[in-house]
């Protein structure tokens, strides 16, 4: 059996952490070892159903290093390099660009192999100039870089010629799991309302601006709808003083993380992505597990990987705005039986992204590497 070493900024919450405890899961079930290992400074806590033979082990139990200095980085890099010394991995995996790279330069002598994962589309999103550099230094050093989609895979070519990659999509999980905390969507919303529901953390690349804008336009005409959107953010402030303003109060509610994301899926109608960017968002294809029509901005990258447009949802142009998504929003609002024929087709996202066959593409990196290690 392999030793894996798993790690991850944090495990306070996030698609990617989702999918990290998943995989964790998946692997001590088949008999290997895992270690978890968090890197962020401030430690935290999981928030993700773990299997409890997956070690879960912080970086900031072995070092106390809050501060941003080069020295106290230069501690933390010392302090990852020799947890791995001590755990002797047969396989390090990593998932989000900085942690990436660390472990890269962490295992560097050490023959150890090491998977590293984007989570998201990389030129979306801005890493900063030093990290950028290291990263296109040290990927091609990594035994295979995971992406998410097709288009991911053509921008690491360009940036990483020579970095091996393979696409593997997010895993539609279907039934979810339940974490804490429990939120009952009955606390919230009444029985006899329609739920247009969004999922995310509370930031600005999740542009739920837009989506309340959206939903104003159409909330003195459908008066039977309501907005909620489950999540905690910065931006809550924010969210929460546009609600007031637009006059919102008992139409649009942000009740917080729910640990039961399934139970909101199935109480909802519709799910609205409104986000700028992505990689493959796990709360889009959830949603559709739960057979909800989508409505999604067509951005870089994922949400086309995943919805058949007219079939099971629509893609709306960037450009367009709160509009645009409006509009798409509007046409199945007024169309019940649209919104149940797509609901019938939106669930061969379970076959279509099914967990195992998901399993068996990490499981396959994980056979190369072994082969690597044994020879």
């Amino acid at each position: 059996m392999s030793r894996i070493y798993f790690l991850v900024s944090s495990m306070q919450g996030g698609g990617a952490e989702r999918v990290a405890a998943l995989l964790c899961n998946h692997w001590v079930e088949q008999g290997h070892y895992v270690t978890l290992m968090p890197t962020f400074s401030g430690r935290g806590e999981c928030v993700y159903p773990l299997d409890e033979r997956v070690r879960l082990d912080f970086l900031a139990d072995y070092v106390s290093s809050s501060a941003l200095s080069i020295f106290k980085k230069f501690k933390r890099y010392l302090a990852l390099r020799c947890a791995i010394r001590k755990a002797q991995p047969d396989v390090i995996i990593s998932f989000l660009p900085h942690v990436n790279v660390a472990a890269i330069l962490a295992a560097w002598g050490l023959e150890v192999p090491v998977v590293v994962a984007e989570r998201t589309y990389p030129p979306a999103r801005s890493i900063g100039q030093m990290l950028g550099v290291l990263r296109r230094l040290t990927y091609p050093r990594a035994t295979t870089v995971v992406v998410q989609t097709q288009k991911a895979l053509a921008w690491l070519s360009d940036c990483c010629p020579r970095a091996n990659g393979r696409v593997i999509p997010n895993p539609a999980v279907y039934p979810l799991p339940t974490g804490m905390p429990v939120l009952h969507p009955a606390s919230v919303v009444g029985e006899t309302r329609c739920v247009i529901l969004a999922v995310g953390r509370l930031n600005k690349e999740k542009g739920f601006e837009q989506l309340v804008s959206a939903f104003a336009t159409l909330a003195t005409t459908y008066s039977e709808w309501d907005l909620v959107i489950v999540g905690e953010g910065p931006e809550r402030e924010s969210l929460e003083s546009k609600r007031q303003r637009l006059g919102l109060s008992d139409r649009f509610y942000l009740p917080g993380r729910a640990g039961n994301p399934g139970d909101w899926y199935a109480r909802a109608d519709l799910f609205v992505m409104s986000s700028h960017f992505e990689g493959f968002p796990n709360t889009l294809v959830e949603a559709m597990a739960h057979g909800l029509p989508a409505v999604s901005f067509d951005c870089d990258t994922g949400p086309a990987d995943i919805i058949r447009e007219g079939v099971d949802g629509y893609l709306v142009n960037p450009d367009e705005g709160a509009t645009g998504l409006a509009n798409a929003i509007r046409s199945l609002v007024e169309d019940e039986n649209k919104r149940r024929c797509m609901s019938q087709q939106a669930v061969s996202v379970r076959d279509r992204f099914a967990a195992k066959k998901i399993m068996v593409a990490w499981d396959e990196v994980l056979g190369i590497r072994q082969e690597f290690v044994d020879g």
